[in-house]
């Protein structure tokens, strides 16, 4: 079974982006050293510190599938066609976008999945397709929405953090209205690298108290 992930890059004072969505000053560690990384997709390359690049390569080669919202899939613009990671992404949305005639490849690797009007059952039903898809892989959930959703559902098994060294004072913050009772998480991995460090927690449920 699929061991769903949510994976952010994160101010020390807890936002993934700034008011406007942009991400200026978060991910300066992905020109942080020498090793080159080329994603997946063989479109997106960084250049990192070699602990960074062994913690990329463990993310590309276990993923299976990826789930985020309408939301980032607009930002990115649709990653061109086709996410960094590629594999199968399914995007939660209210409706399905105008999508471009012409994209690089014969078939996007999208799926939509149609949230209620409620907001009650996207996420849940995303989440779902995509274990499915991944097999014995990972599912990488994006979007602090989703994954706020999903980590109340019970849905979400671990939390990857990349922490970086910056305070942007105000933004988007991935941890908010998770409401009142406490969530008790298991730090499994902790890398130090120049400009980042890469966190990895398991979320405790309630029956291990």
């Amino acid at each position: 079974m699929a061991t769903v992930i949510a994976g952010f890059t994160m101010s020390l004072d807890g936002f993934i982006a700034h008011p406007d969505d942009s991400s200026e000053g978060l991910f300066d560690w992905f020109d942080s050293g020498d090793t080159e990384f080329v994603f997946p997709d063989g479109k997106f390359t960084v250049h990192v510190s070699p602990p960074t690049a062994m913690v990329l390569r463990d993310i590309a080669q276990t993923a299976g599938a990826f789930v985020t919202g309408r939301r980032m899939f607009d930002i990115a613009h649709g990653w061109g066609g086709k996410h960094p990671l590629n594999v199968p992404t399914f995007v939660v949305s209210h409706s399905m976008p105008e999508l471009p005639e012409r994209w690089p490849g014969d078939h996007a690797p999208f799926t939509f999945v149609i949230d209620a009007s409620d907001g009650t059952d996207g996420v849940e039903n995303a989440i779902e397709q995509a274990k499915k898809v991944a097999g014995d892989k990972t599912v990488i959930l994006a979007g602090a929405n989703i994954t706020q959703q999903a980590l109340k559902a019970g849905l979400l098994d671990e939390i990857e953090i990349d922490l970086v060294p910056v305070l942007l004072g105000r933004g988007i913050r991935l941890f908010e209205y998770l409401g009142v009772e406490p969530i008790k998480l298991e730090r499994t991995i902790a890398v130090l690298a120049p400009e980042v460090t890469h966190l990895r927690f398991r979320v405790k449920r309630e029956r291990e108290g």
